[in-house]
């Protein structure tokens, strides 16, 4: 039966319709298949002027050994602040660079909020408002009256709200800046895996303001320990960032003697310990922990990972980065907030040794192991007249096992304290969940 111009036309319209209703259908079936997207479960996290408001009532109410800062930058009409909370047991000596100086940051990638959740309790605990478990106050009052810190609760403002308007996935600035790739150390290189959405490093190194204030920061306070906090998975890194390998030399094996002891201690051996490009399975340029090592010249300069759930989906954000249930959630800030009372009194024990090592009290008269061995053999070269080739050849031996000496004893004497304390101690309750 042949099809007049009309009937064709309705045929037409028949089949193009049938096709978009299946598409329709399909889009619809694909979209259902697709994994659930958790929501910031508010039970558990603040929002971050929630968080500042109740950080900033706790320094309030303990002014003697908390005092906040608030600093600004710009750039080319981008603003932002910067809020560091410092502690010191006697606040008047925060200026006394014979303590051991200690800088901490959380919050540098937006969606990562459990690690400013750890910023919260740390300073929680050093105000004495909660308590470690199993740790003897008297012990630690002890630790923390060597020792100044310098924390930033959240480091990267202006991406975390946009996180808390829903955009979970966000690890950048305010204006689409990684600010772990933002510093100068290997600066803008990219890899063949290189992902604009998650690591653009901006138009130049320092761009942007909150780098700047970071960097202004850590120049100012000249710390000997640097902890940059995020989540994503389970490890303590050291530097490099940017290629495969570790530093060379003992203070490097310091650094990683420190690592694998928070691992085995308070990690029970499961976080990966290493250098970050050789570790966590891509280069990343233009880091912060790189530039603290290389260029601010801090001897024991860290990245630490706090949690990460492997299982979840790659646009599940939210659950990938941070605990979604209260167990995990305070399992994770318990187990992290010792860890970190463990490096500061690991920490300042290697302050005291060094201190008592010599007839100096001010750190500015203090000299290194390499200028007194080298000062030494001189003496005796010039003493007898003659260059004695056996000390030449035997100073870098000297030096290596008079490093390892030392270093072997500070962590001797802090796992015997550590033994004493717990078996003579009574057990504090743990933190109210």
């Amino acid at each position: 039966m042949a099809f007049n111009l009309h009937q064709l036309l309705l045929f037409v319209l028949f089949l193009l319709f049938s096709c978009f209703s299946s598409v329709s259908c399909g889009s619809d079936h694909d979209v259902s298949q697709l994994p659930p997207v958790t929501p910031i479960n508010r039970d558990l996290y603040r929002t971050s002027a929630a968080l500042m408001e109740e950080i900033e009532a706790l320094v309030n109410r303990h002014p003697d050994k908390l005092h906040m800062e608030t600093f600004r930058s710009s750039n080319k009409g981008y603003n932002a602040e910067l809020n560091v909370v410092t502690y010191c047991q006697n606040r008047t000596a925060i200026e006394d660079k014979s303590k051991f100086r200690i800088l901490l940051s959380f919050g540098q990638h937006a969606r990562e909020l459990i690690t400013t959740e750890l910023a919260l309790r740390i300073l929680s605990i050093l105000s004495e408002e909660q308590f470690l478990p199993k740790v003897d106050p008297l012990l630690l009052k002890k630790t923390l009256e060597k020792i100044v810190i310098k924390v930033v609760p959240v480091e990267n403002l202006n991406g975390r709200k946009k996180v808390e308007e829903g955009d979970l996935c966000e690890r950048r600035n305010g204006r689409g800046v990684d600010l772990n790739r933002n510093w100068s150390v290997d600066w803008g290189k990219k890899e063949k895996d290189f992902d604009p959405y998650e690591e653009f490093p901006g138009a130049a190194p320092f761009s942007e303001p909150e780098a700047q204030l970071m960097r202004k920061l850590s120049m100012s306070f000249d710390p000997h320990i640097w902890v940059n906090v995020h989540s994503g998975m389970e490890a303590l890194f050291m530097p490099y960032d940017h290629k495969n390998t570790t530093p060379s030399g003992i203070q490097s094996e310091k650094m990683k003697l420190m690592l694998e002891t928070l691992n085995h201690l308070h990690c029970g051996d499961r976080c990966v310990v290493g250098s970050g490009g050789g570790s966590v399975g891509y280069l990343a340029h233009g880091t912060t922990t790189d530039y603290m090592y290389d260029v601010a010249r801090v001897p024991m300069s860290y990245t630490f990972e706090i949690y990460g759930d492997e299982k979840a989906s790659s646009r599940d954000c939210f659950k990938m980065f941070n605990p979604v249930d209260h167990v995990t959630f305070n399992r994770v800030l318990n187990e992290w907030s010792a860890m970190f009372f463990a490096m500061f009194n690991m920490g300042a024990h290697q302050m005291t040794d060094v201190q008592e090592s010599t007839p100096f009290n001010n750190v500015e008269h203090l000299i290194s192991i390499d200028d007194y061995l080298n000062g030494y053999l001189i003496e005796r070269k010039n003493r007898y007249g003659e260059k004695k080739e056996f000390l030449d050849l035997g100073l870098q031996e000297i030096r290596t096992y008079f490093r390892l000496f030392l270093l072997s004893s500070v962590m001797l004497m802090f796992m015997f304290c550590s033994r004493i304390a717990k078996s003579n101690r009574s057990h504090l309750p743990s933190i109210p969940l």
